[in-house]
Order: structure tokens, then C-alpha cells, then sequence
């Protein structure tokens, strides 16, 4: 067996949250991302500005900078108020964005009484090859909190009066 057959796929990461807001609150904090997104997580030079994520498939996934400049992340596969939002996350193991490089981040809100269900996946992480284990880990976790601590951001916002 060859090493390329050997190698294990880095598991997607996964987080559910109870979030006590409508799920219709839910889904509209969570596209609302620059409310909620660390502004120290930039591409942008000058710093981040906002976050937009375009309401239709086919739209775009960027940020703006205090300078006005714009910095694509991905792409919008799947918007569907207040369901579901899939999006094709376009940042290599370089943390810099490449079209043709994509990973998949998944988002589904379910109703849960006066709570919604938000399940979180980004998933495809082997596609940054050797570095698939170590950037999976930072995404997770690491990196000044990585999705653990932009999700927890995003609960407290979306539960914010």
C-alpha cells in the first residue's frame, strides 16, 4: 500500500449550537458576518470593514477593508432563507484566496422551540494535502480560536437583544 492510500482524511469539523434566537434571527445574524467576525481574521491590509456574503447562489463570499478594498474568500452554492447556507471557502493553506481551491462550508438552522439548532460543518479539509491535519487543527481551534471562537462570537450576537 502506498503512502497517498495510507493517508487518513482529516475529519470535517463539526459544531452544533443551541442558539436561543428565531430561526429566522439565526440565519440572518450568521450572514450578517461582519457583525460577529474577529477583525483580527483579515486579508485585508488596512483591516476588515464587513464581511458580505451575497443573498443568492452564485453570489460571492468577501470582505471589505477600512480602505475600501475587497478580498474574495469563496463563493455562495446554496442560500436559502432560513434554512440552509452553503459556501464554497476558497482560502489555501496559504491564507490566501485561490478560485480554483475550494472547501465546503455547510450551515443548517432548525427550529428548536424558542431556540434554533445551528449545525456548522466545513468539510474537505484533505484538500490542502500535507498540510490537511495541521490547517484543520488551526481551523478548529487554533489560530486565536479558530471556528470554536467566531461561532461562539456568532451565538452571542445572534442571541443579543
Amino acid at each position: 500500500m502506498n503512502v497517498e492510500a495510507r493517508r487518513i482524511k482529516p475529519a470535517p469539523i463539526r459544531r452544533t449550537l443551541r442558539v436561543k434566537a428565531t430561526r429566522q434571527k439565526a440565519f440572518d445574524t450568521f450572514v450578517a458576518m461582519g457583525g460577529w467576525w474577529l477583525k483580527s481574521h483579515s486579508l485585508v491590509a488596512a483591516g476588515q470593514k464587513d464581511v458580505i456574503i451575497e443573498p443568492h447562489a452564485g453570489g460571492r463570499w468577501y470582505e471589505i477593508g477600512n480602505d475600501g478594498a475587497e478580498q474574495s474568500w469563496g463563493k455562495v452554492v446554496a442560500y436559502e432563507a432560513p434554512e440552509r447556507l452553503h459556501l464554497i471557502w476558497s482560502l489555501n493553506g496559504e491564507w490566501t484566496y485561490d478560485p480554483d481551491f475550494e472547501t465546503n462550508v455547510e450551515v443548517t438552522f432548525a427550529e428548536d422551540g424558542d431556540h434554533t439548532i445551528v449545525t456548522f460543518e466545513h468539510r474537505d479539509l484533505d484538500r490542502y494535502g500535507e498540510q490537511a491535519e495541521k490547517i484543520r487543527g488551526d481551523y478548529e481551534s487554533g489560530m486565536d480560536g479558530g471556528w470554536r471562537e467566531l461561532l461562539d462570537g456568532y451565538q452571542k450576537a445572534a442571541e443579543a437583544g
